[in-house]
């Protein structure tokens, strides 16, 4: 279930409210009329099942809202309500499997907004990666996989793609390029430091690394759980269910491969740079390819589910059914 909140000038409030009263995917509708200042009118409320949530939000930008005033989208984690099990049972589809583009698109601007947090992140991530690396370490190298953001910008991507978004296209582009520069070159001075103080050598960088080889080892298996992580993740961003992203974060080797590109150029190890610098494209090309295949097929299975349907064709059929007592 979700909640819709509509915050709109007064002459736009009784085709608001027409709109969601005439879908079956709502339960709850409320207006309060005069209780916005900014812009000054009425707020509306309502909860939707989430299967139904975008044909509503279509209509409404249909109508201007977006333009006149805002809605906004927030999902309701527990709800116990008779009529709210009616909207979810009686509109089309699985909520689990719904796609809220609205949501998926914000999100997708968020994760890929190039600003200090998510260069810092970068940062951060790939220099545990070079750390990993030196001491040839698989829990850092996966400390470092589940610290880095760039996930979200890969993933949007793909939503640019499908939804047709040149400028998110060119936003999470951005992220993605600057991010993993800085972060190389932050690593790569860094790597230059500890060859200085003699903490790193180049035996560190291209001697026998049993447990991190495959950072610069890229092979057909690498773009394989690319593409299937990718997929698995690009699934959790826009579904009810999120608790694959944990999956994917340690299953592609972008930070990694970044990290050892960068102490490959500090330490001149040309053959590390050019392993792990094919290894972090194939991964980068493998879940981009991915996400937006992924987000295509959810819009196609999406576009053959009926729209929710108007209260004049209701089925009675649980109405019909007794209550039920706890």
């Amino acid at each position: 279930m979700l909640r819709l909140t509509v915050t709109i000038p007064a002459e736009l409030t009784d085709r608001v409210t027409e709109v969601l009263a005439d879908s079956t995917a709502v339960s709850t509708l409320s207006v309060v009329r005069g209780a916005a200042l900014r812009p000054v009118g009425d707020v509306v409320h309502a909860d939707v099942a989430r299967e139904g949530a975008n044909v509503l939000v279509d209509r409404l930008r249909d109508l201007g809202v977006h333009r006149e005033g805002t809605l906004q989208i927030e999902p309701v984690t527990t709800w116990v309500s008779r009529r709210g099990f009616e909207a979810d049972e009686e509109t089309p589809g699985s909520s689990s499997d719904a796609v809220v583009w609205a949501q998926v698109a914000q999100r997708s601007y968020d994760d890929s907004e190039l600003n200090w947090t998510f260069l810092s992140f970068m940062s951060l991530a790939t220099l545990i990666a070079g750390i990993a690396i030196v001491l040839d370490s698989q829990i850092l190298v996966i400390g470092a996989m589940v610290l880095g953001p760039e996930f979200g910008a890969v993933a949007a991507l793909g939503v640019a793609l499908v939804r047709r978004r040149p400028l998110l296209l060119a936003v999470a582009a951005r992220a993605l390029l600057v991010g993993f520069g800085v972060a190389i070159a932050v690593t790569a001075l860094a790597g230059l430091a500890g060859r200085a103080l003699g903490w790193v050598t180049i035996e560190d960088i291209t001697g026998a690394r049993p447990a991190t080889d495959f950072i610069y080892a890229p092979d057909k298996w690498s773009f394989i759980v690319a593409v299937l992580a990718a997929a698995a993740g690009v699934l959790s961003l826009t579904s009810a269910k999120v608790g694959g992203l944990s999956g994917v974060f340690i299953s592609v080797t972008t930070v990694p491969a970044a990290g050892n590109v960068a102490l490959g150029l500090a330490f001149g190890a040309w053959d590390e740079v050019r392993g792990s610098g094919l290894q972090l494209v194939v991964n980068l090309v493998g879940m981009a390819l991915a996400g937006w295949l992924t987000l295509a097929l959810q819009r196609a299975v999406w576009s053959r589910v009926p729209a929710p349907r108007s209260h004049s064709r209701l089925s009675r059929r649980i109405h019909a059914e007794p209550p039920r007592h706890s």
